[in-house]
């Protein structure tokens, strides 16, 4: 994760923090989890989280990500660094002012990849969304509660084969290798 700051800025930012948290084989080893990133801007904490849930297309599979984000936000532990009576410095993500959480969520339309590719066919967003597994979880409450997004005016984004607008799906002959394309967006709080 790379954050970049402006120049005119940098004066401002302060105490920088960095965690991260492991979240792969027995919750460990593996390439799920996240880095975190606190600062201050003026007076504003802010974090950025950039995360890679857990992957699969099985049913289910959406509770073992949710789990993944509730071990992060309960995990992630910043450093103490601040000694200054009365000053606030945050040291879990949940405690910041602002939080932008982004990265490979995972999260899959929740329809096969023939009844995706019709919707996708009919530029059909809206039902693609009401089928859209982060959106079903946070609506009911199951993970990033009270979070906002922004309205999404686009297809999904996942899985584009390289230097094209064709889905890596469409292409392969082996199902086992063809995925549901599906959104990659951030969140904030």
């Amino acid at each position: 994760m790379s954050v970049w700051v402006r120049r005119e800025l940098v004066q401002n930012i302060g105490h920088l923090r960095v965690d991260s948290v492991g979240r792969g084989i027995m919750g460990r080893l593996g390439n799920k989890g996240c880095i975190a990133m606190s600062m201050t801007l003026h007076q504003t904490s802010v974090c950025f989280v950039c995360s890679h849930l857990a992957s699969g297309e099985k049913d289910g599979d959406e509770v073992r990500r949710n789990s993944d984000v509730a071990e992060i936000l309960k995990s992630t532990q910043f450093p103490r660094i601040c000694k200054v009576p009365g000053q606030r410095i945050p040291e879990k993500i949940i405690d910041h002012d602002r939080i932008i959480w982004l990265g490979d969520l995972n999260y899959r339309v929740a329809l096969s990849y023939d009844e995706t590719r019709v919707l996708l066919e009919q530029n059909d967003w809206d039902t693609l969304l009401e089928n859209d597994q982060l959106m079903i979880e946070r609506q009911a409450g199951r993970v990033f509660k009270g979070w906002k997004e922004g309205k999404i005016y686009f297809a999904p984004t996942y899985k584009y084969k390289l230097n094209s607008d064709t889905y890596a799906g469409e292409t392969t002959k082996s199902k086992r290798k063809r995925r549901t394309p599906s959104w990659v967006r951030p969140d904030t709080v």
